[in-house]
């Protein structure tokens, strides 16, 4: 029995983690969290690109941030990972997981066997063969996701678990009610945006969008021909919503033609969802990540969609431990909704 477990987030730019204690119990207890900053290169779209830099920081993050449990959940959710509306022959979910690799051959960009396979099911129906269950197809990379193990290991933790991270957002932003109409759950990372739709908290649809914020840095990069710390403040100063000027037309050029292109992307996600479900209404989105935090974003995504755009709320579904800090939780502004989330998948 695991009665702590810790969720890690692999960032571009830091690790966060998140330890929950009591992971069984209708309210875990949100025991620590912490974040190391990594060095450039060290990870690129959520794959570990230097395992013992990697692994090095996590021991920094265990001894600084004083996380006790060596129990770890990860995360993966960039573009080596695949996630499909699948309809299977009604049976135990053991038979149906031994099953995949015989069905989906057709619908994976790798051979079966450099893929991890996983189903996710959500409901039944009866068809023409009889009664099937529907659910989502989870397909990762191997190699992707055995490189994250990796670096875990030389730091001397035992990974437990590897979930999805659009699952992980749906369980730590969910707080336990039903609501009516489908929610729309966006994070913006640094290489993916992820998009996952849930009915009172169970995900109906998963879509990972392989564009982020790091994409936009490197348009400005290269279009303007600043370097990265120059545009990241241009990002920072100028946004999708600031007038035009003779010092920072161009920026605004780049920026409104980048974001664009992903804004179409998730209204197009939003369309394809609500098109296929005639019977399901989406009635808000609620918008996370790092790249989201573009000025303008927030009130442009809500205007192509057509739908309000809210800022998550902490997880109602976990008490905070002692010592640890309410408001300097809630001043980083959802940063650690993955990690929390991963933990909260793990049952004891």
């Amino acid at each position: 029995m695991t009665a702590s477990v810790v969720g890690i987030d692999i960032g571009r730019a830091a690790l966060r983690a998140v330890e929950v204690s009591d992971s069984g119990k209708a309210m875990p207890t949100l025991a620590r969290f912490h974040e190391v900053r990594l060095p450039e290169g060290a990870v690129s779209r959520g794959e570990v690109l230097e395992p013992n830099t990697v692994a090095n920081a996590l021991k920094e993050l265990w001894s600084v941030g004083g996380f006790k449990s060596k129990n770890v959940v990860l995360g993966m959710g960039n573009h080596r990972v695949l996630a499909r509306d699948l309809a299977v022959p009604k049976a135990s979910m053991k038979r149906i997981r031994e099953s995949l690799p015989f069905q989906v051959q057709d619908m994976l960009p790798v051979p079966v066997a450099d893929a991890l396979l996983d189903f996710y099911p959500i409901s039944e129906s009866e068809s023409d063969t009889g009664p099937q269950i529907n659910g989502l197809l989870i397909a990762a990379v191997k190699e992707a996701v055995l490189g994250n193990v990796r670096a875990v290991e030389l730091a001397g933790l035992t990974p437990v678990e590897v979930d999805l991270i659009p699952f992980a957002l749906a369980r730590a932003i969910h707080d336990g009610s039903s609501t009516d109409g489908a929610l729309v759950q966006i994070d913006v990372g640094a290489g993916t945006t992820s998009v996952v739709i849930t009915i009172a908290g169970v995900p109906q649809f998963v879509r990972l969008i392989p564009t982020g914020g790091e994409d936009l840095t490197q348009a400005l990069i290269l279009r303007l021909a600043v370097d990265a710390e120059q545009a990241e403040a241009l990002k920072r100063s100028v946004g999708l919503s600031a007038q035009p000027t003779l010092e920072n037309q161009a920026a605004i050029t780049v920026i409104r033609e980048v974001t664009t292109e992903l804004l179409s992307s998730l209204r197009n996600t939003v369309n394809y969802f609500t098109n296929t479900r005639h019977n399901v209404t989406v009635t808000r989105i609620v918008l996370t990540g790092g790249g989201s935090r573009l000025g303008g974003f927030a009130d442009a995504l809500g205007e192509m969609t057509r739908l309000r755009v809210l800022a998550p709320l902490t997880s109602s579904s976990v008490v905070l431990g002692r010592g640890v800090d309410a408001d300097a939780l809630e001043q980083t502004r959802g940063a650690f909704l993955v990690a929390l989330g991963l933990a909260l998948g793990r049952k004891a």
